[in-house]
């Protein structure tokens, strides 16, 4: 091998050893770089969503009414903080030709449960907690069913406008989400004249008022 050779293969090996030495700081400043946002992430407060059910539940207790609402309270970031559900607050408000109607005054009663019974075939309800926080995280949404009741009312034929309320902890803004319920005089018939405690299906995802046009995103009676 004469010097040239020698000379080129020097250079090559040089070439190669620069290479790889600009190939491993790079990596290890991607690797820094993901380190350094990974972290950042870890320390963002929880981003919560709230999203509600395509049923709800009403029907008489006492001298008033139940209202059970199972929403759907998470965050799809990881994060080392979790979020705390302090409160929980409902109202519904008569519109349209109702709108003079005395309004409903909800409390949050409790939190319960559905459990299928395999040997009578029905879905029963099942208390499950006092009204108290809960905590939500990547790893543990919440699908709490919450019972508000409303003592000295009922419902009349007409329409409705929703809200559920989640106040937060700290300085979070409470999360607030809409709805409206469409009950008939038909609906509105069964409840009055429903035994204590019976449960009524309302649903916003029916197709056959889908179809219709008519406020279709409001929930109603399937028998309507």
């Amino acid at each position: 091998m004469n010097g040239t050779d020698e000379g080129a293969t020097g250079s090559r090996r040089m070439s190669f050893e620069s290479v790889h030495k600009w190939s491993a700081t790079l990596a290890a400043v991607v690797a820094l770089a993901f380190s350094i946002y990974n972290f950042a992430e870890l320390q963002k407060k929880p981003k919560i969503d709230v999203t509600l059910p395509h049923l709800l539940r009403t029907g008489p207790v006492d001298n008033g009414v139940v209202f059970q609402i199972q929403p759907t309270v998470s965050t799809r970031f990881k994060t080392q903080d979790v979020e705390v559900i302090r409160d929980a607050h409902l109202q519904l408000t008569p519109v349209g030709s109702i709108s003079s109607l005395k309004k409903p005054i909800f409390y949050w009663h409790e939190t319960g449960t559905y459990v299928y019974d395999f040997s009578s075939d029905e879905v029963n309800y099942r208390w499950t907690s006092d009204p108290a926080p809960f905590v939500v995280s990547q790893d543990k949404p919440q699908q709490p069913t919450l019972a508000f009741w409303a003592d000295n009312w009922t419902f009349q034929p007409g329409q409705y406008e929703g809200s559920l309320r989640l106040s937060r902890s700290e300085n979070h803004s409470p999360l607030i989400e809409n709805f409206c319920l469409i009950i008939s005089k038909g609906a509105a018939n069964e409840i009055r004249g429903a035994a204590q405690r019976r449960i009524f299906f309302f649903r916003d995802d029916l197709p056959k008022f889908h179809s219709s046009g008519k406020s279709p995103q409001c929930y109603r009676r399937e028998t309507d």
